[in-house]
């Protein structure tokens, strides 16, 4: 059986390899259809979104069963191991892609002039304020240092969904 290091390693080379994957399909994408390269980006963007916030509203949960867990347990140590790769193997290569193509997005077909998208962009960087938090959490979690309680991380399960909700409203209905 793999330690967690050499696991953590395989999982690491593996989505470095899916990211290079990725990037290159994005390239070809381009070469191959330049005209119509503004949809592609913008179905990346979404799948980016979606899986961004999978994990966005996944790990939270996981932080409240976790604090349930005697410290150094083996469940304690899966939750470690579970926690720590859905962040660097999903929930940061999604939020990157979702930021770059976002961006490119948002200069290419409205060069940063709706009001409506720079009020998405104030709550995308909301989210992402809250994903450095929860970031930060996985790190304490890992070093037993957790000093929240599931009650807190039930509520704070709550952000991403209110601010997803709002920044789809965003989009849809382009208000102002």
């Amino acid at each position: 059986m793999e330690d967690g290091a050499s696991t953590g390693r395989t999982a690491a080379r593996r989505a470095a390899i899916a990211i290079a994957v990725f990037l290159a399909l994005t390239a070809v994408l381009f070469a191959i259809d330049p005209n119509n390269f503004y949809l592609w980006a913008k179905a990346i963007h979404v799948i980016a979104v979606i899986s961004w916030m999978a994990g966005m509203l996944y790990l939270p949960r996981l932080f409240i069963y976790h604090c349930d867990a005697e410290p150094g347990s083996v469940q304690s140590e899966t939750f470690k191991t579970m926690e720590q790769r859905l962040l660097r193997v999903i929930i940061n290569p999604a939020m990157t892609v979702t930021w770059v193509f976002g961006l490119w997005l948002a200069w290419e077909g409205f060069r940063f002039q709706a009001g409506w998208l720079h009020a998405k962009i104030l709550l995308v960087i909301l989210l992402s304020g809250l994903h450095g938090y929860f970031s930060a959490a996985v790190r304490k979690f890992a070093q037993d240092r957790n000093d929240k309680s599931a009650r807190h991380w039930r509520l704070m399960n709550e952000g991403p969904t209110v601010l997803m909700i709002a920044i789809v409203i965003l989009v849809i209905v382009k208000p102002f």
